[in-house]
């Protein structure tokens, strides 16, 4: 089954490439800088890049049955260095090479955390191809917290396996495949493939996500206890408005409104827990020059069913989605944010299934891409949490 997951995978990539090429109306490529106007005129480039975070984040969960009180405080510096061949016709490469260096403050150097980054990059007319250890930044749009938590954002930055992507005024699609564990005596095989669309008209947009996560087992040879096999299917689709400055509907900067249907599919195999949890998710996001406002409500059965049993071994996602009803308010202040910089601190209320507890966090995120303008998503440099 595993083999029949990867195969499918190879085939809509294949698929996806093929259309991607295929389209004539598309929008200039926006990530690198001004190309050569001939295969002749290609040329190597040396690239460098530096990102850098720095987070606090006080969680005071103490009410909360679904997480707990905690205090994540560190720092990430993240470089990269490499070539580049920019060529307009058959297409712009680059080949780099890095490492995430983390460091949670107030512990000793020991506790640090080194991950290594190093990814092979191809972009063309829009259409874009990463393969390797690659940081999560890459993808167009960042990942909804019913996926991704905020607490793996910081310690994970880079996607282990594949990212391909297509962009133009009407829309993106994105695939990605991250492998998160190697199959050996110590080691659970862990994996999981995203698909993310969305197109626009004017103000209005619809899409839809689907996710496969895997959980196998431990190699023959371990000597650890018997462990059953994890499926956790997710997807959904989903309409909304943007009715930000551009549209002169409203004086706000950003102003977007999405509703969500949710239906995921969970089971144990090995313990014969089987579920299929649905809901609606009800999203706002404003922003008015430096101040912004995002909530987040969700109704319906609760997620992550086996959330307990595995934790983030399985799900990715925030243990908050556990709740039948949970909602989440946070108020947050651009201290400063310009195309490489975006300092902001945010506080944050969640109430879940009737309890209620306060989140303070502060994030700082410089980048190097930024200052020559090689970053895709806006003028203004988005934080890893979307804001």
């Amino acid at each position: 089954m595993r083999k029949f997951y990867i195969i499918c995978l190879f085939i809509a990539c294949y698929a996806f490439a093929f259309a991607a090429d295929s389209l004539s109306t598309v929008t200039p490529d926006t990530f690198l800088p001004p190309q050569p106007k001939s295969a002749k005129d290609s040329k190597v480039k040396l690239l460098y890049n530096v990102d850098f975070l720095f987070f606090f984040d006080n969680r005071e969960y103490d009410r909360s049955p679904y997480q707990r009180s905690q205090t994540l405080f560190g720092a990430r510096l993240s470089p990269e260095i490499g070539v580049g061949i920019m060529d307009s016709v058959a297409g712009n490469h680059r080949l780099m090479a890095g490492c995430s260096y983390i460091q949670p403050i107030g512990a000793n150097y020991k506790d640090a955390k080194v991950l290594p980054t190093i990814y092979y990059q191809f972009r063309k007319r829009g259409f874009g191809v990463h393969l390797g250890l690659l940081p999560f930044t890459k993808m167009i749009e960042e990942m909804p917290d019913y996926l991704m938590y905020d607490s793996i954002t910081y310690f994970h930055p880079n996607i282990q396996g594949a990212l391909f992507n297509y962009q133009d005024r009407r829309g993106f699609v994105e695939i990605m495949a991250d492998w998160r564990g190697m199959w050996s005596a110590t080691t659970r095989e862990a994996f999981r493939v995203t698909l993310n669309g969305r197109y626009n008209y004017k103000w209005f947009f619809v899409g839809g996500r689907a996710m496969m996560n895997h959980l196998a087992c431990y190699a023959p040879e371990t000597a650890a206890p018997s462990v059953g096999v994890c499926d956790d299917l997710l997807g959904s689709v989903y309409f909304g408005f943007d009715l930000g400055k551009r549209t002169g509907v409203t004086p706000l900067d950003s102003f977007a409104i999405r509703a969500n249907y949710i239906i995921a599919y969970e089971n144990d195999r090995e313990a014969a827990k089987r579920s299929i949890p649905q809901g609606g998710l009800f999203e706002i996001f404003l922003r008015w020059k430096w101040i912004g406002f995002r909530n987040v409500t969700y109704y319906g059965q609760p997620q992550m069913p086996l959330y307990p049993d595995y934790h983030s071994l399985l799900n990715q996602g925030d243990p908050f989605y556990q709740a039948k009803f949970y909602n989440r308010s946070d108020i947050f202040f651009y201290i400063y944010n310009n195309s490489f910089v975006n300092i902001l601190a945010s506080a944050n209320f969640h109430v879940a299934d009737g309890t209620f507890t306060t989140q303070q966090q502060i994030v700082a995120q410089f980048s190097l891409d930024g200052v020559w303008g090689f970053r895709h998503n806006s003028k203004k440099l988005r934080s890893v949490l979307g804001k």
